[in-house]
């Protein structure tokens, strides 16, 4: 594969994975970081901040990419839901797409959300489910997905966008779900949580990164949901780690209260996932988690 591809968001949850992914591929992969980075591990590194008008346009000339991944986006746990910053990251996404296009690129594909959805049916498909986002985050989504398929049927490249639901795994934010039980049991330390009882579609980042990189070189146009289709409630995942790291007796469900705004059930239809794109996970849930605890284990 020769292919040259730009990854935004490289430094993220998501997209690190990614980069392993495609260099394992044989791609020709360049990314862009705030930090400096030495090139390294067959990846290409690019200083800059994409937030700053005409910085991703500079650095698309240069690299002139075939084929562009964005993943970039505020994602910290309780900031990224209603941060004001989901609107400079909706018009660092015009900025990129239109450079994109200019510098003759052929293949976009660009990370959405669930939060996109209404979530009264508990399932998601991609077509008969309404868009009606309750946070700031999932609206940005959805305005910045309609601006790609706008922009790129009128110019003429072809386009996809992957909406990501529950995921989990190796170099999470330590915040989140499964990293803060995963950590409060191998300190020992007791994991309070609600009573799990809320039903949602956990997929682990090595199979969410995969799902990306080969939507990336298919012609699949449009929203695809990235995500098991497998409806799982908390309590399942998180006494799997209780269970995996022999500390069931630390967990506690039920002792922090269910917000009353919390839906019961986020469940994906995978169908253009599976039929269309040919994509399976290649992990289960619980080998999923264990290969997370043991990068948390590893990471101590």
């Amino acid at each position: 594969m020769s292919e040259r591809v730009l990854i935004i968001g490289a430094t993220g949850f998501i997209g690190s994975h990614c980069l392993d992914k495609l260099i394992a591929d044989g791609c020709e992969v360049h990314a862009i970081s705030r930090l400096n980075q030495e090139n390294r591990n067959g990846v290409i590194w690019h200083h800059g901040d994409i937030l700053v008008h005409g910085t991703v346009t500079e650095i698309i000339q240069k690299v002139k990419p075939s084929h562009l991944l964005n993943l970039g986006w505020e994602a910290r746990p309780g900031i990224y839901w209603n941060s004001k910053d989901n609107f400079l990251w909706v018009s660092a996404g015009i900025e990129i797409l239109q450079a994109f296009v200019e510098n003759g690129g052929s293949r976009i594909v660009m990370a959405g959300t669930c939060a996109e959805y209404s979530w009264s049916d508990g399932i998601c498909s991609e077509y008969s489910t309404p868009k009606d986002p309750s946070t700031l985050y999932g609206e940005c989504k959805n305005i910045l997905q309609q601006i790609l398929q706008s922009y790129s049927k009128h110019c003429g490249i072809s386009c996809a966008w992957g909406r990501i639901f529950y995921l989990f795994g190796d170099r999470e934010h330590h915040a989140r779900l499964v990293p803060s039980v995963a950590r409060s049991l191998l300190n020992n330390e007791v994991a309070r949580c609600t009573d799990g009882k809320q039903i949602r579609d956990f997929l682990y980042v090595k199979d969410v990164a995969a799902a990306f990189c080969k939507l990336l070189f298919s012609d699949l146009d449009g929203p695809i949901n990235i995500a098991s289709g497998r409806p799982t409630t908390v309590s399942e995942v998180v006494t799997t780690i209780a269970r995996l790291l022999n500390r069931t007796e630390l967990l506690r469900l039920g002792e922090i209260p269910t917000p009353i705004s919390e839906p019961a059930s986020i469940v994906a239809d995978v169908t253009r996932l599976n039929e269309e794109l040919c994509w399976r996970p290649d992990f289960e849930l619980e080998a999923g988690i264990y290969h997370t605890i043991n990068w948390w284990q590893n990471s101590k």
